[in-house]
């Protein structure tokens, strides 16, 4: 990993953004490849069994350049977090688009996705059910039963993303990571929690009694008065939106 000060590396990326010259992208994914070992680290356990962990580098390693292409400099957000979210996403996907989902079910579930970013993006505040699907031109029932769909196959990779950052057994403790890695995971946490806050009410305890206490569907179910099917669709409609308000900021 080259070495490099806060202002050269941004002298760096300056020039590269302007000459996208392919050795100054070398450059600065060198300078960031530790980002992709951190994560394929964390990733690794879950999957080591059937698939190669250099693979799993080398998807990172994918995410990374797509990272690198796609940042923005004066979007104000760190290039670690952004980075560190791309390729634990491109990891995810590719592993993914090995096993056997139904494409049909994918490009649904994107279709979900886009709609509601579209409506949301138009009306300026978050969609109901019922303006969702008529955008769509579906029912109420068919969204329920797509939104059902999608969480029961685990379509979106940002489940993943939230279960390696807030969710689960905590790896920050670890002696293992370095400083870096703390501050790098609590920016991450800051960002999703500073977006829970802002889902309706039912999405976002949801999400906080499914991630952070860990709850089952069904318990959470009990909880909020609603069947667990109905929690699945809850689930499913708040990872959208924090993956689209995620996407405007630069940081998916």
């Amino acid at each position: 990993m080259i070495q490099k000060d806060d202002d050269g590396i941004r002298q760096l990326w300056i020039r590269y953004k302007k000459d996208r010259d392919i050795q100054l992208r070398n450059d600065i994914i060198m300078h960031y490849s530790q980002l992709v070992n951190r994560v394929v680290n964390r990733i690794a356990p879950r999957y080591s069994d059937y698939i190669d962990i250099d693979d799993l580098v080398a998807y990172g390693i994918l995410g990374l350049i797509d990272a690198i292409e796609k940042f923005d400099l004066d979007k104000g957000v760190k290039f670690e977090t952004y980075a560190t979210f791309r390729i634990r996403g491109a990891i995810i996907d590719q592993i993914r688009e090995q096993d056997w989902i139904p494409r049909s079910l994918r490009n649904k579930a994107k279709d979900v996705e886009e709609a509601m970013e579209e409506l949301e993006m138009k009306l300026g505040r978050q969609v109901e059910d019922e303006e969702l699907a008529k955008h769509m031109g579906i029912t109420i029932e068919e969204l329920h039963r797509l939104l059902g769909q999608v969480h029961s196959f685990s379509l979106l990779s940002l489940d993943e993303q939230i279960l390696e950052i807030i969710g689960g057994p905590s790896q920050l403790a670890s002696d293992s990571n370095t400083p870096e890695d703390h501050a790098l995971y609590e920016d991450l946490k800051r960002i999703l929690s500073e977006f829970i806050d802002v889902l309706p009410q039912k999405e976002k305890m949801v999400i906080n009694l499914y991630y952070y206490e860990e709850l089952t569907l069904k318990e959470i179910g009990m909880i909020i008065g609603v069947s667990e099917s109905r929690v699945s669709q809850l689930h499913s409609k708040a990872l959208i939106k924090l993956k689209n308000m995620l996407k405007r900021v630069n940081v998916y």
